[in-house]
């Protein structure tokens, strides 16, 4: 196999036309020169200089492999850029993995800010609901999952949880129910009533809202089950029961229902980021992780108290 390192001598020596100017330029001694071409001609098994008067010129193998060798050195001048870049961050792949809500107030802004600084960088976005992220997170096909925390116990090992905002639960009721005057409702005082779930499977944020009635003293009585939190705020606009919903998921709350806080307990949702320990590191997934930490969705204009 022919040395790269060979062909950039002979191609200095071609383009200068004399061993002892190739050997200022490349900084090396006329004999290093003579003895780097000496061996490429043993490589290449024919002769690649003829003497020129007090000087030496390309036979056509020489011609042949020193044109190579350009096109050669300027694909390795790209890799060593490219490779730059990608170490820099500024290239590459950032696979996110995101649950339905947060797809829709939390990564938006994050996305932005990274797409600006890093313009180079492929993102891949995808819901994950209702499978686990994480062992993508573990294999390295994906880099982060925004996730529900309660999912990560224990942690994977490869695994990284960063914390990125708690999310609590709201009572969402119709517009006429009764408990609507007050500013906070008692989680009990919602045990007789009709519930609507808003989950298409039991995840942890249904095991957190049974969690939370449980401590209360009651199991909610489901009577409809909705497949999105739009929907089931629908059904409790309509009078057909009452929902827990999250302040992430009432970013548009229906014009037929309250919101109001919850309390004895307040179910809340901890919502974190999973993260690859081997793309921690990496410019972008810092800067995604410091956006993602200071995305702060306002309590609904409904909301009382």
């Amino acid at each position: 196999m022919l040395d790269v390192r060979r062909l950039q001598v002979l191609r200095a020596v071609v383009t200068s036309g004399s061993i002892s100017a190739a050997a200022r330029n490349l900084g090396y001694t006329p004999s290093a020169v003579s003895q780097q071409l000496a061996t490429l001609e043993r490589e290449a098994g024919i002769e690649l200089l003829e003497r020129a008067g007090r000087g030496v010129r390309a036979t056509a193998a020489g011609l042949l492999l020193s044109g190579h060798a350009e096109e050669v050195t300027a694909q390795l001048a790209k890799a060593e850029a490219e490779l730059a870049e990608l170490k820099a961050g500024r290239t590459g792949r950032l696979a996110i993995r995101y649950f339905a809500t947060a797809g829709a107030a939390l990564l938006p802004p994050a996305v932005a800010a990274v797409r600006t600084e890093f313009p180079g960088v492929r993102l891949d976005l995808r819901l994950f609901e209702p499978d686990d992220p994480v062992p993508q997170v573990v294999s390295g096909e994906a880099d982060v999952a925004i996730v529900v925390s309660p999912r990560l116990r224990p942690v994977p090992d490869g695994v990284e949880v960063v914390h990125l905002l708690d999310d609590p639960y709201r009572a969402v009721l119709p517009a006429g129910h009764p408990l609507a005057e007050r500013a906070v409702v008692d989680l009990a005082d919602l045990a007789e009533e009709p519930w609507v779930g808003n989950e298409p499977f039991v995840g942890p944020c249904r095991e957190l809202i049974l969690k939370a009635c449980g401590a209360a003293g009651f199991a909610p009585r489901f009577t409809v089950e909705a497949d999105d939190f739009e929907t089931a705020q629908g059904f409790v606009a309509a009078g057909v029961g009452v929902t827990l919903l999250p302040e992430l998921g009432l970013d548009r709350p229906h014009p037929g229902v309250v919101v109001r806080k919850v309390t004895r307990p307040e179910p809340v949702r901890a919502i974190a980021a999973a993260v690859s320990t081997r793309a921690r590191d990496r410019p972008v997934v810092r800067r995604l992780l410091a956006e993602l930490a200071v995305v702060r969705r306002p309590a609904p204009a409904s909301l009382a108290g």
